[in-house]
């Protein structure tokens, strides 16, 4: 299973036989936009950095035989009728690949601004299991080889982020959710992850990079 980082909360999980691509956001790179021969696309939530409003309606028609995958909530503002609920523990098979759906609700940003749905995703090809949480540090799954870490946002604090990477506990990691950082400053939150959390195999992979599992 090979895993391409396209910015931000953004992943391509691809095998000889099946593409996915996960939250095609605001943030991700110019080349998300563009793919075509995708199985399925992931959405864990409505915020516009994990599906942009304006270029992922052009995504949708270059890949008429997708299956659209989001939470109750992202599915009732799309005017596409393909979109499918996804919610916690409902699995679909997308070729080799086997998705399960983890939670239902987005961390909390303010008490003032209303909580959103946020539904995470694990997806399997028999051999590794990869975690992209959307934007929730609450569920820790068990049997993850791969977690796709959301590294900072408004509703995290380091702690958090630690905490719930030493919950999960993979054996191997790599940070997501990390445009809103600069470069000189990403290391005051990654380096507490590489210190602290215990996972011997965490690797910043940069946007366009690939992991591939063993």
């Amino acid at each position: 299973m090979d895993i391409t980082r396209l910015g931000h909360a953004t992943l391509l999980v691809a095998t000889d036989d099946t593409r996915i691509l996960i939250d095609p956001g605001s943030f991700s790179l110019p080349e998300t936009f563009e793919l075509t021969a995708l199985d399925a696309i992931v959405v864990s939530h409505q915020h516009p950095d994990h599906l942009d409003p304006d270029r992922a309606p052009a995504l949708l028609r270059a890949n008429p035989d997708a299956l659209l995958l989001c939470d109750p909530e992202t599915r009732s503002l799309q005017p596409d009728g393909r979109w499918v609920e996804h919610v916690d523990a409902l699995e679909h098979r997308v070729g080799d690949l086997q998705l399960r759906g983890v939670g239902a609700v987005h961390a909390e940003i303010l008490p003032s601004i209303p909580t959103v749905a946020n539904v995470g995703v694990l997806v399997g090809d028999g051999a590794a299991t990869l975690f992209h949480p959307g934007d929730s540090y609450t569920h820790a799954p068990p049997g993850v080889d791969v977690l796709a870490l959301p590294l900072t946002a408004p509703w995290a604090k380091v702690s958090e982020t630690v905490d719930f990477a030493a919950r999960v506990s993979p054996a191997t990691l790599f940070p997501i959710h990390d445009a809103v950082v600069s470069d000189r400053a990403y290391g005051i939150y990654w380096n507490h992850v590489v210190n602290h959390a215990g996972v011997a195999d965490a690797r910043r992979i940069a946007p366009g990079e690939t992991l591939t599992t063993a």
